[in-house]
């Protein structure tokens, strides 16, 4: 099978769609992907990316328009956004090649999907969306956009006509469904998918703690992640030989290191910058429990969401402390090897005096648990047997 990829994001950017566009190429499929020049979290175009419009990656052959580089601000964040529509607009509008089947990943923004739908209507083939972000909804969770304001009622309509043109909806979370369903009042074909995850191979040494108990949080810092609120338990825990290890970036870093050092906190709470998924791991081996938190907006269904964090800790057979509500906390009972405390700094650190209260049995039983899970049901070669499915499963309906 022939497939298109169009996706804002592309190695060496961090996102998954490098892994699942090279993972289909491994399993005999011809892979195209249309892609921005890298420079998500590098504040630039990667200088050796500047002048590059074609490569080969891992068998995948890669087209890259030119766009905008993304900055902190919200003005250049939009140019990055629209820089990318309208350069791979017009790219698609000029490409001959020939495809079975489109596949497009809605990180934000949503509007970088449309090259995708342009593609499949005029060469009139499927087109499957992997959702894994909701738009409008996710710029007013993050502050971005106020609701029911003009901004927000224009994208609200701009985001339903995209949604509307794609052939199959691929779902990351199952709340997903509802808030097409139920909010931009969208029928479609569903098909729930976990995010595949990626755990490396990497053989570097574990790191060895001083603590007796550490625990780590490791991913965004940012306003619905309740960093703030990790740092704040750990001042209940202080006559108890816990560490709190932080590693990440986001808009509420500093913020937060503020707060440690503002709470006294820099003997028990530790922040080891932004590493690459191979010095993160090294954390992960000896550690006691994994973080992964997430604010619970009773109105929003981002909220509701699946974190790739959760899935990913669940492969490396460690306890979770999870504060989350919605889909994540639903699959962390599955799991069977969670504890989960409310959004207030007292209980947090209430259930992680429980937790490190339970034996060591009890505690490599949790992690066994949440291992077994993922092996059985979330590993990336399972995930990516799902997306095969749906690609050739839509290819053959739409064909009939």
């Amino acid at each position: 099978m022939k497939i298109l990829i169009v996706t804002q994001y592309y190695y060496p950017e961090k996102f998954i769609t490098h892994d699942v566009a090279r993972e289909l190429y491994n399993r005999g499929h011809e892979v195209v992907v249309i892609t921005g020049k890298p420079n998500y979290g590098y504040n630039r175009i990667l200088n050796n990316y500047k002048k590059v419009c074609y490569e080969i990656i891992d068998g995948v052959k890669v087209h890259r328009v030119n766009l905008i580089p993304r900055k902190n601000s919200h003005i250049v964040v939009s140019l990055n956004y629209l820089s990318f529509y309208y350069n791979a607009r017009r790219f698609i509008r000029h490409f001959k090649e020939d495809f079975d089947i489109v596949l497009s990943f809605s990180l934000s923004p949503i509007i970088s999907i449309s090259p995708a739908i342009i593609y499949a209507k005029k060469h009139h083939v499927p087109h499957l969306l992997y959702v894994m972000d909701l738009w409008p909804e996710s710029t007013v969770v993050t502050g971005a956009i106020k609701m029911n304001s003009l901004l927000y009622k224009i994208l609200f309509k701009w985001s339903k006509s995209l949604y509307s043109k794609c052939d199959k909806l691929l779902i990351s979370s199952p709340s997903f469904k509802d808030y097409f369903l139920n909010v931009l009042g969208l029928e479609k074909t569903f098909v729930y998918i976990n995010q595949p995850t990626i755990v490396s191979s990497s053989k570097l040494s574990p790191i060895i703690y001083q603590n007796k108990y550490n625990f780590v949080y490791a991913g965004n810092f940012g306003s619905l992640q309740l960093v703030y609120l990790l740092v704040k338990s750990f001042v209940h825990l202080k006559n108890d030989d816990i560490a709190l290890h932080l590693m990440g970036m986001g808009p509420k870093l500093n913020s937060t290191l503020e707060l440690i050092k503002a709470m006294g906190l820099e003997s028990k709470v530790f922040y080891h910058g932004m590493l690459s998924i191979e010095e993160v791991e090294r954390y992960f081996v000896h550690c006691d429990g994994l973080i992964v938190s997430l604010k619970d907006i009773p109105s929003s269904y981002v909220s509701k969401t699946i974190p790739n964090k959760a899935t990913q800790y669940l492969s490396y057979g460690k306890p979770i402390i999870a504060i989350i509500k919605g889909d994540g906390k639903e699959l962390l009972k599955k799991s069977g090897g969670a504890i989960f405390a409310n959004e207030n700094e007292n209980d947090i650190a209430r259930e992680i005096k429980n937790f490190i209260n339970l034996d060591d049995e009890q505690r490599i039983k949790m992690g066994a648990l949440n291992k077994a899970y993922y092996d059985q049901n979330l590993s990336f070669n399972k995930i990516i047997d799902l997306f095969e499915s749906e690609l050739i499963k839509t290819k053959e309906e739409f064909i009939s």
